[in-house]
């Protein structure tokens, strides 16, 4: 088989839902050309994921780096045609919903080449969060749509996307699977790294521009989470290298700043934590695959099943909110059913498709 296929990948969550595809394509002998836009460039967002996660080296990298998002998209789209251009692939994946999503798939539809869409299907229904958009455009301009969860392939259906819709799992739970021997043994000496007691203290992200760029906003979420830290265990806060300067302003003895983590650090400081934190998509998921509750800083979440399930709560930006929902969360007795998210092996599933396609 010499047919190849491309895929896009930017950002974080991009590198770990690639990390167990990519593995899959090797299995199965398909040459599989790996693009990195740049989105993520520092090497804490970016190499380090590529290292611990096994994933080759990308063939391209385009060192987009940061803009506003119409211009960042924007420079995505121009670099990656003319990558398609020269490499002409019979099949271009792209992963979730992030801008190199959304510009690896219109570069993609543009010159007709089919597109693969891990995780298709997810729906907040905030039209002002810019991934929702994301989301919304490459599911359309898809060939084939990988839905995590029965309720992404009723969102699509409700958009009338019939054709190419396959209900595959979840490809983040794939790499919590994979790496899961890692992470455990981790899992005593990470939180002693940090100076905190398992069990005992909170684990913290934020990066969304709904919630940093707005002033009233920011000092809400900065109140609610002192008010937490201070009231219910100490904090350990992984912040994002475009809220450092931010979130400075909040360090003090009960909260611990550190620079973004690797993937097992990451996975080990949720496993142990009593509560996270969090305005992350991706690590709803992953503290939920980890068996810790989380609170989201959100109004909104895609993952529907983590709500009802009573693993995840959102808690919105108001300081009150944040102390009162970090409270009551608590992890519930029948915890995250089982094969909500599939049993490990989505991956294995999404290649197969995708060499039907290539034969």
């Amino acid at each position: 088989m010499n047919k190849h296929v491309l895929s896009i990948v930017g950002a974080r969550p991009n590198f770990i839902k690639a990390a167990p595809i990519s593995l899959a394509f090797r299995k199965q002998g398909i040459r599989e050309v790996l693009l990195h836009t740049g989105q993520h460039y520092d090497a804490s967002m970016s190499d380090v994921f590529f290292q611990a996660l096994g994933i080759p080296e990308p063939a391209y990298n385009l060192g987009v780096g940061s803009a506003r998002h119409g211009a960042q998209t924007g420079r995505m789209l121009e670099r990656v045609e003319g990558v398609l251009l020269e490499e002409e692939p019979a099949f271009v994946v792209v992963y979730g919903d992030t801008n190199s999503t959304l510009a690896g798939a219109l570069a993609a539809a543009k010159l007709n080449i089919p597109i693969g869409h891990v995780e298709a299907g997810l729906r907040g229904y905030d039209r002002t969060v810019p991934e929702e958009t994301n989301r919304l455009l490459t599911d359309h301009m898809s060939s084939l749509l990988f839905a995590p969860t029965p309720s992404a392939v009723e969102n699509l259906a409700r958009e009338g996307i019939l054709d190419g819709v396959l209900l595959v799992g979840d490809v983040m739970y794939d790499t919590a699977v994979l790496f899961q021997k890692e992470v455990s043994s981790l899992a005593a000496a990470v939180p002693e790294k940090y100076g905190v007691t398992p069990e005992e203290y909170i684990f913290v992200t934020l990066h969304r521009a709904e919630n940093t760029d707005d002033i009233e906003k920011w000092r809400s979420v900065l109140e609610g989470i002192r008010r937490v830290a201070n009231e219910i265990g100490p904090v350990v806060w992984s912040a994002h290298p475009r809220t450092r300067s931010l979130v400075e302003k909040v360090r003090d003895a009960r909260i611990r700043l550190v620079d973004p983590l690797p993937y097992f650090e990451t996975q080990a400081l949720l496993m142990n934590a009593k509560i996270v934190l969090t305005d992350s998509g991706g690590l709803q998921k992953e503290a939920a695959f980890q068996g810790t509750p989380c609170v989201t800083l959100r109004d909104e979440t895609p993952w529907i099943e983590l709500l009802e399930s009573g693993v995840n709560r959102l808690s919105g930006t108001n300081s009150e909110d944040i102390f009162s929902a970090a409270q009551a969360a608590e992890w519930p007795e029948a915890g995250l059913p089982e094969g909500v998210y599939g049993d490990g092996n989505s991956s294995e599933r999404f290649v197969q498709e995708i060499c039907e396609r290539l034969r």
